[in-house]
């Protein structure tokens, strides 16, 4: 059997090829949306919460189109891309007087989680403002959250699924590719985390963290029907020193190669960034590690 593609961690032959290419023949007046829906249905190819997977399905029969191996029906939309043409969440008015006291007076603190409720703006809204890198509509499955302190924002939280391949993480895991392609939905990324520049109290970065590790997995099962076993995130030594991440028992695992996901050069072309990780439970390598 040969491998003709491989995407998103599934491997396509040449006789999921021929399948796809009979499906379109028996399906001459159907769009290539309705075409993809066909093809998820026959493969029960599905999200954990059973969900089909329509959209990574375009994906997949669109690289075939591209590559010569199939003829998809001419696209009948072209609908405009949110992530190419997005307006930059306009600033939110909220009480900014300095807020400077010790943790214990700053409590009780509460967490929120905004995805796809009316306060999700407000943490992209903070994040854009405030967070060096800004804010980006995350792609696949993510949480949101905002902290509270007696009503008042004072922190914000971003998670991701996290990147498909990152070395020193992979090799602190130990798990084989058929392993990683089966349990990447297992680990989060956490790609923002801000305290409000005006919020200034000691010791409330780690804590934060630390809350936040122990309800997240319960969070993200009740989203996406499947919990988290590992979080992971990267820090810029230029910038910080990931003090409340090793506060917080996180764990340095190593560097980044500072060439990026989309890197065709083999050098580097930005920050090394560090590498920082959290199992959730003991038996973490054990389940990452399953194949079955």
């Amino acid at each position: 059997m040969n491998i003709v593609l491989r995407y998103r961690g599934r491997e396509v032959s040449d006789d999921d090829v021929r399948f796809i290419r009979d499906l379109i023949t028996l399906h001459p007046e159907k769009s290539r949306r309705a075409l993809s829906k066909e093809l998820c249905l026959a493969w029960d190819w599905r999200q954990e919460n059973g969900v089909l997977k329509d959209m990574v399905c375009r994906g997949l029969m669109l690289a075939l189109h591209r590559a010569g191996e199939i003829e998809l029906p001419p696209a009948r939309k072209r609908p405009n891309n949110p992530l190419a043409t997005r307006r930059r969440p306009p600033p939110v008015l909220m009480d900014r007087t300095p807020l400077h006291v010790c943790l214990r007076d700053l409590r009780p603190l509460e967490f929120c989680s905004v995805r796809r409720t009316a306060d999700e703006g407000i943490v992209d809204a903070l994040l854009e403002e405030h967070h060096y890198l800004g804010y980006t509509q995350p792609v696949g499955e993510h949480m949101k959250y905002l902290v509270l302190a007696r009503g008042r924002p004072v922190a914000c939280f971003a998670w991701s699924s996290a990147p498909r391949h990152l070395g020193p993480r992979d090799r602190f895991l130990g798990w084989s590719r058929e392993a990683r392609r089966r349990n990447i939905r297992f680990l989060a990324y956490n790609t923002r985390f801000l305290i409000l520049p005006w919020v200034e109290v000691p010791h409330l970065a780690s804590h934060l963290l630390g809350r936040m590790a122990r309800r997240l997995s319960r969070d993200w099962e009740a989203l996406y029907s499947h919990p988290i076993h590992y979080l992971e995130s990267f820090v810029d030594p230029e910038r910080f020193r990931g003090t409340c991440y090793r506060a917080a028992n996180w764990h340095f695992l190593g560097k980044t190669t500072g060439r990026g996901k989309d890197d065709h050069t083999n050098r580097p072309n930005r920050t090394r960034k560090e590498v920082l990780g959290l199992p959730l439970t003991r038996r973490f390598r054990e389940i990452l590690g399953a194949t079955a």
